[in-house]
């Protein structure tokens, strides 16, 4: 099972940033998939969700900023994110498959870093 993140990099706040994530080795479609960050010194965060129909859950401090998306065709997740502020520097990462214990599978992630 692979989950490989790309998209991230440095941008000013206002910029936009699309990530991706490739997922392989897993019924990709069948499962829900979450994206989380992790800022210097800070705990884990979810960022937001998708499940298998399109139900698309947001924290409140990315809401009407990003955007989560799906393509079960190409086994790939997205996270379009828009207005980017300072506090959005992290490392985010993808997450595959939740069981009652957590996701399953998560990638390595990738470095957001908005300057001002």
């Amino acid at each position: 099972v692979q989950l490989v993140e790309s998209g991230g990099g440095s941008v000013q706040a206002g910029g936009s940033l699309k990530l991706s994530c490739a997922g392989s080795g897993f019924t990709f479609s069948n499962c829900k998939m979450a994206w989380f960050r992790q800022a210097p010194g800070k705990v884990r965060e979810l960022v937001s969700t998708i499940s298998t129909d399109d139900i698309m859950y947001y924290a409140d401090s990315v809401k009407g900023r990003f955007a989560i998306s799906r393509d079960n065709a190409k086994n790939t997740l997205y996270l379009t994110m828009n207005s980017l502020k300072t506090e959005d520097t992290a490392v985010y990462s993808c997450a595959a498959c939740r069981s009652w214990t957590g996701y399953v599978y998560w990638g390595q992630g990738t470095q957001v870093t908005v300057s001002s």
